[in-house]
């Protein structure tokens, strides 16, 4: 049976055609449903393995990022999300979309009740950020959407990624439970991958430098920056530099696959290989 992704779309979701596209490349059968067909129908729900929360701007983000998104969806879809995950499906929430399912309570979840623990706040900066950082993937996180991932460039572009927690006890269990996914890293001429991860390395002002997290079982997962914005290589600023690189280190251009796909299609690729094992 063919993994099928149900991407959501409407109330100012403006990233799902890329997301639905990240999925049919990653081996999915991608559907852009309304949110409020879903809202409408949660039954609909059990026809797929994968839900995703794209990014954009729901609602205008007039009470804050994901904020309306998040109680209209906590009140009309809790339950059906709930058996969602019970079954085995997969959640991905992007940047706005990870910012509407911490609101839900749903990330990261560490008490099992759906209360909201931690928040994505204003940036540092005070304004909006639109580039291009370096992320590393934390290795001991069961996250089901990473596994096998070190590090990759993605672009984050949000008003709102800075992630706080309700309490040092929340962070501390986030870290020791290994629910960090990836964090904001230096950039690949850094002499030193353990220096700080000073701004704009680190985009928002994150605590602990976080970029995604997951939540116990490690099938939820949010993150900040955009994967579905690097799936191919010609989406990356520096593709024709990098191209020229490993033409002179190997003296050809390789023919592999992943030559010629962008590094944020491995995430999907994951999540897809994840959801079909779970229908077997």
């Amino acid at each position: 049976m063919r993994v099928k992704a149900c991407v959501l779309t409407g109330f100012g979701i403006n990233a799902d055609e890329e997301l639905a596209l990240a999925f049919q490349m990653a081996g999915a059968r991608a559907c852009r449903l309304h949110a409020r067909d879903l809202v409408d129908s949660p039954d609909r729900l059990q026809g797929f393995q994968i839900l995703a929360f794209p990014g954009g701007f729901s609602f205008g983000d007039h009470l804050g990022s994901g904020k309306v998104f998040a109680t209209l969806f906590r009140r009309s879809l809790g339950p059906a999300l709930e058996k969602h995950v019970r079954r085995g499906g997969l959640v991905l929430g992007v940047c706005n979309g990870f910012q509407a399912l911490v609101k839900m309570g749903f990330l990261p979840d560490l008490s099992g009740t759906h209360s909201q623990e931690v928040s994505l706040i204003h940036n540092d900066s005070g304004r909006f950020e639109d580039r291009w950082v370096r992320v590393r993937f934390q290795g001991a996180c069961n996250c089901l959407w990473t596994r096998g991932l070190t590090g990759m460039d993605l672009p984050v572009r949000h008003g709102e990624g800075k992630l706080v927690v309700d309490s040092p006890k929340v962070l501390a269990e986030l870290e020791r439970r290994s629910l960090v996914a990836l964090r904001y890293a230096p950039n690949d001429t850094a002499q030193d991958m353990d220096e700080a991860v000073n701004y704009p390395n680190d985009p928002n002002g994150s605590v602990n430098h976080i970029a995604g997290i997951c939540d116990p079982t490690g099938q939820v997962f949010g993150l900040m920056p955009h994967p579905e914005a690097f799936l191919y290589p010609e989406n990356h600023p520096q593709w024709s530099a990098r191209r020229s690189a490993r033409r002179a280190a190997t003296g050809r251009v390789a023919a592999s696959r992943t030559v010629h796909e962008g590094q944020g299609l491995a995430i999907f690729r994951n999540g897809v290989q994840a959801a079909r094992d779970s229908l077997r």
